[in-house]
């Protein structure tokens, strides 16, 4: 990729010990394991360097979504490390991609959710740990099956409590226990 950074096999494998140590191993997303296990994450990793190209991206990845067989990709990661590095340009074009939803006909069909390194809850500081929730290495959109997400909630119990579970296993590990699942 230009500029020096990381190569897309090298941000795929950086978001993949991601997935494993944070998302999975420390049960931040219960339905997470199963599209993980059985290789049905696309990880799409975007040489966009404008929000326009992003925007383009992310249409042609939904609708590569919409249209790939389930039990052959089930979710996809669009990584995008070098464009929207600012959380607040980010967040704000987080709206952009419930736009392009509306406008491929997509809503109630799919969905966007939203993780970044400077991630920030609205109302919380930006070093409150609970923020790590969806921290993620470099910025990107989960583009995700509303079908599949409503299956998952339905087979699993207390799905209403994720977010403050999250939320307190945040505040158990703490910003040393954090560090310290980066460093072997």
């Amino acid at each position: 990729m230009p500029g020096g950074i990381e190569t897309a096999g090298q941000v795929v494998a950086t978001t993949r010990a991601w997935l494993e140590k944070a998302v999975i191993g420390l049960q931040l997303c219960p339905f997470a394991p199963g599209p993980y296990a059985n290789d049905l994450v696309r990880y799409c990793v975007s040489e966009q360097l404008s929000n326009d190209g992003l925007l383009a991206e992310l249409a042609h990845e939904l609708q590569a979504l919409q249209a790939a067989d389930p039990l052959e990709c089930e979710t996809t990661l669009l990584i995008h490390p070098q464009v929207l590095t600012d959380f607040r340009d980010y967040n704000d074009f987080l709206g952009d991609c419930e736009t392009a939803l509306a406008r491929l006909g997509f809503e109630g069909e799919l969905q966007v959710a939203s993780f970044h390194p400077h991630y920030q809850f609205a109302g919380s500081g930006a070093e409150d740990i609970e923020n790590y929730t969806n921290r993620s290495p470099y910025p990107m959109l989960h583009l995700l099956r509303e079908a599949s997400v409503a299956r998952a909630v339905a087979g699993f119990a207390g799905s209403e409590d994720i977010g403050s579970n999250n939320c307190e296993t945040m505040r158990r590990l703490g910003h040393e226990g954090w560090r310290r699942l980066w460093i072997t």
